[in-house]
């Protein structure tokens, strides 16, 4: 989907793809495929438990495809592509309510959104709902496997029309976000925006710990947010729990969020600064 980088590998768990129970032609070619693209191998999957294919092979790990959707297994976990909270923000968003992420980018339709830290989209979905059909949203996301899965939910699944058109909107690329950061010229993009792995989470959630399985762990590094606000035309976001040191060792004074949020938003303006 649109722009080719190397791709990128974050997670060193060793998988294989296969099939739901008895797959049909068109599932096993595209295990197959998914297979050749990540260079891993392809088995059958035989009435084979999870766990007792994953021993079988020996790998930590299985991608699987079934009719309803292609998934990561590992651990007792599965990631696979949802929009999760963005159906209801983007519904609290027709009723008239702000959205915090919306009012910190002070995001406005037509405008573009570089979302640095694609992870399970639901950020991407809301920014690219706002920004309308005459914006640009761009997520990166430098786990091959989280990059697949949503890239290819967002192309894929169906929901309320203006819904899917915002997600069908969003370009997805496989790379980290220092090497696009740059490659890209002054004011490439409105609006860039990172939502990095919490060190700590804030919550157990199935959900959030079957992405922490896959993503990025690194944190964000100051000459990163250089980059952003070089490559940005007018302002660099950084999403991070109420109160993290993460806020000031970037350089962020300006924060804002819900007063009772567990999250807030740094934000930094693009004026005045340097090319």
């Amino acid at each position: 989907m649109g722009e080719t980088f190397p791709r990128k590998t974050v997670s060193c768990l060793s998988f294989i793809v296969t099939t739901s129970h008895r797959p049909t032609c068109v599932q096993t070619e595209a295990a197959k495929q998914l297979a050749s693209e990540f260079k891993v191998s392809f088995a059958e999957r035989s009435d084979l438990s999870v766990k007792d294919i994953t021993e079988k092979f020996g790998v930590d790990g299985l991608l699987v495809v079934s009719a309803q959707r292609t998934s990561f297994i590992c651990g007792g976990q599965e990631f696979f592509f949802h929009p999760g909270l963005a159906r209801l923000r983007i519904k609290e968003l027709k009723n008239g309510k702000a959205d915090q992420m919306i009012k910190a980018m002070s995001l406005m339709p037509g405008e573009s959104v570089l979302d640095c830290t694609l992870g399970p989209g639901a950020d991407a979905i809301v920014a690219s709902y706002v920004s309308g059909p005459n914006g640009r949203v761009t997520g990166l996301e430098a786990s091959p496997i989280i990059s697949v899965l949503v890239g290819s939910g967002l192309s894929t699944y169906p929901e309320e029309e203006d819904i899917t058109a915002a997600m069908r909107r969003i370009n997805v690329i496989n790379t980290d976000y220092r090497t696009y950061l740059s490659s890209l010229e002054p004011c490439s993009y409105d609006i860039i925006y990172f939502d990095p792995m919490f060190r700590a989470p804030r919550h157990k959630s199935p959900a959030m710990n079957s992405v922490r399985l896959l993503a990025d762990p690194a944190p964000v590094e100051k000459e990163t947010i250089n980059l952003a606000l070089r490559a940005a035309a007018k302002r660099v976001v950084l999403k991070e729990r109420r109160g993290s040191a993460e806020f000031e060792r970037l350089g962020f004074k300006h924060v804002v969020g819900g007063n009772y949020a567990p999250v807030a938003y740094g934000v930094m303006e693009r004026q005045g600064v340097l090319d």
